[in-house]
């Protein structure tokens, strides 16, 4: 009779535990758990941690970069980012049954391939960098033009068109196979394949909120605007070592794209982040969440017009008095 209140108790408790945990999908279609104790519980943490920004949890000497995409394009991406663009090729994440992400590596960092476009995001590059909000294009640099054209030649593209730029950088503008555009950088003394990272523009509709979303929530290093000469914009960038968004505000933002590309920060905590944007107001794209079948916690946020900021815990949580 012991063993089977005992048995039944553990039963209940075990029935108690699932009903609590509720599951939700990422952009990238992977099934996620949201068990109810994963969370900081309130008062937990002080006012000062959870109003700090969340630099001091990143782990990664970069950022990571999504790009998502038709699925029927697979194979032509795949030769343009790994052959065009000379990336280094990776190995593969099988998030499900049917969706598989394909990486690429730039310096310590990566461009995430994703194929297929989920859930309610908005998808839409009409007009290029100046078409609307969101991610519209990234940046990777090179030390040599001749070599970046002929790789483009021969995976079979057209050859880029590079332009004088000023301080000895040339420049040039393409388009990936699904309508992605990329800004090609030579910079004398720049190591080749783009292994000084990646840049990432995001124009935004309110120059003001997003920097203080940038600067304040999430902790870049803000540096000094930029004049673009190819692009003809000013851009403000903020940059984590590798990896340096640069903002900017143009066009009438008739297409807005939440969805063709997100930003992901590997830390060591992701409850702390999930904690400082609820105490920021800050919006939750996909709630805080364990990765089924991987040692992956996760919080999905965006920032004012809605681009992906992912903020991802490998491994246990490591805390420390600063956060």
């Amino acid at each position: 009779m012991r063993k089977s209140l005992l048995a039944l108790a553990g039963g209940l408790l075990a029935t108690a535990a699932f009903a609590q945990t509720q599951t939700v999908s990422t952009p990238e279609g992977a099934q996620m758990d949201v068990p109810a104790d994963l969370a900081y519980k309130p008062g937990a943490l002080t006012q000062e941690q959870l109003m700090s920004s969340t630099r001091s949890l990143f782990t990664q000497n970069s950022m990571n970069v999504f790009r998502r995409f038709h699925r029927d394009k697979t194979q032509e991406m795949v030769k343009f980012y790994t052959g065009a663009l000379a990336l280094r090729s990776l190995s593969p994440i099988q998030l499900t049954s049917s969706q598989q992400m394909l990486l690429t590596g730039v310096g310590s960092g990566q461009i995430k391939l994703s194929a297929g476009q989920q859930g309610n995001r908005k998808y839409n590059m009409e007009g290029g960098y100046k078409g609307g909000t969101g991610i519209r294009f990234f940046v990777v640099t090179y030390p040599d033009a001749a070599i970046a054209t002929k790789r483009f030649t021969d995976a079979g593209f057209a050859a880029p068109k590079f332009a004088d730029e000023g301080n000895g950088t040339t420049a040039a503008l393409v388009t990936d196979p699904d309508g992605f555009q990329i800004q090609i950088v030579i910079k004398p003394g720049a190591k080749d394949n783009s292994n000084d990272g990646v840049g990432v523009g995001i124009n935004v509709s309110d120059l003001e909120k997003s920097r203080a979303f940038y600067r304040e929530f999430v902790g870049l290093d803000e540096l000094p605007p930029v004049k673009d000469k190819l692009l003809g914009i000013t851009k403000y960038p903020y940059r984590h070592k590798e990896t340096t968004l640069y903002l900017y505000k143009t066009g009438d933002n008739r297409a807005p794209d939440n969805g063709s590309a997100g930003i992901q920060y590997v830390i060591r905590d992701a409850p702390m982040a999930d904690a400082k944007g609820k105490a920021r107001k800050i919006a939750v794209e996909t709630p805080l969440n364990k990765l089924r079948g991987f040692d992956l916690t996760t919080v999905w946020l965006n920032d004012p017009d809605g681009v992906t900021n992912y903020f991802a815990q490998v491994g246990a949580r490591r805390t420390t008095a600063a956060n």
